[in-house]
């Protein structure tokens, strides 16, 4: 049996240290001066148009329980955006759903400025452009009268209404068909002028529904189609005939 003679083990102290591989330093990924102009026009807009969304819901505040507003996303909405933490609809206007006892409608937010504004018809001119607001606040109305209507089962319809938010004179030469039109400052007496069409128990039901981002998804995953209108075991012919 060989028998090697035991060595001293070197203290930690004793080792060589070894040299450390320097870490390639981290280099600040700068915008370029026309990014960063972009970036800061496209932060401006965004506070503008949430700033005239706030100015026109402030208008819908005192008109009691029985309205309902909901952030409906106004662009289409896919399975993977909801599965994105981080997704946020970009638009150019602000909109919101009003719900209450005159119906469901389509609210589209226009900020003009200080800028003139002349309507006739369908044609809107702003400092020489023609936006397509009304074109698009039907095309909102209509898509979210399907979208509601598919998850209840039944007919919803919804009224486009194009609201415009700025301190610049409105010329009106002729209103546009199917589509109302007023300043953020008529808002809530244009909404209310329609009556009591619906009842405050369908109202808070069709909140709900709008509230749902299932409502939204595209199809085929639009999971709302399992809502219950009425209660269990009930159908529309049990519903009590309203009294006139």
């Amino acid at each position: 049996m060989t028998v090697f003679s035991a060595r001293s083990v070197p203290s930690p102290r004793a080792l060589p240290a070894s040299p450390a591989s320097p870490l390639p330093p981290l280099e600040a990924v700068r915008p370029t001066p026309l990014e960063w102009a972009r970036r800061r026009r496209a932060e401006r807009a965004e506070r503008r148009i949430e700033a005239a969304g706030a100015r026109a819901l402030s208008r819908l505040e005192h008109l009691g329980p029985s309205w309902h507003v909901v952030d409906w996303p106004r662009t289409e909405l896919t399975e993977s955006s909801l599965l994105d933490l981080d997704y946020r609809p970009r638009d150019d206007r602000a909109g919101f759903l009003a719900i209450g006892p005159s119906g469901l409608f389509a609210v589209t937010v226009a900020d003009h400025g200080r800028a003139r504004v002349l309507i006739a018809g369908d044609v809107v001119q702003i400092n020489g452009k023609r936006p397509a607001y009304v074109s698009e606040a039907r095309r909102d109305a209509k898509r979210a009268s399907k979208a509601l209507s598919n998850a209840v089962g039944l007919t919803i319809p919804v009224t486009p209404v194009l609201t415009f938010v700025g301190s610049g004179v409105i010329s009106v030469y002729g209103l546009p068909k199917d589509c109302l039109v007023a300043t953020h400052r008529e808002l809530d007496r244009l909404l209310v002028a329609g009556g009591n069409r619906i009842s405050a128990a369908t109202a808070e039901k069709l909140s709900r529904i709008a509230q749902s981002p299932s409502t939204w998804l595209n199809a085929p995953y639009r999971s709302a189609a399992d809502y219950r209108w009425y209660g269990e075991g009930q159908t529309a012919a049990d519903k009590r005939a309203a009294r006139r």
